[in-house]
């Protein structure tokens, strides 16, 4: 939840698990320096409150329409979890 809010601006209440999810090349490097493979625990949760806001860590957030998203530059290790809820294959394990 806490993650949700900082980076999109909208507070979420957790209404389920989607998997874990780890990509070896997937490596993420902040502006700070730091640089890490990617490794979530991803829930499923709704919006409660909050508007969607850039920061730091997101030039853009918008809502999207799933048949909408092959407009946009989604890393594919990103693209499998939204494909893995909205197929209903979860919780994943990997």
């Amino acid at each position: 939840m806490r993650e949700c809010q900082e980076e999109t601006g909208i507070v979420a209440e957790i209404t389920g698990f989607l998997g874990v999810y780890t990509n070896p090349h997937h490596i993420v490097a902040y502006t700070d320096g730091e640089i890490r493979q990617q490794y979530e625990n991803t829930y499923i949760g709704r919006p409660v409150s909050g508007e969607p806001t850039i920061n730091d860590e997101a030039d853009g957030v918008r809502y999207v329409q799933p048949d909408d998203l092959d407009q946009y530059d989604i890393h594919p290790s990103m693209r499998q979890q939204i494909g893995d809820y909205l197929a209903g294959t979860y919780p994943y394990l990997g």
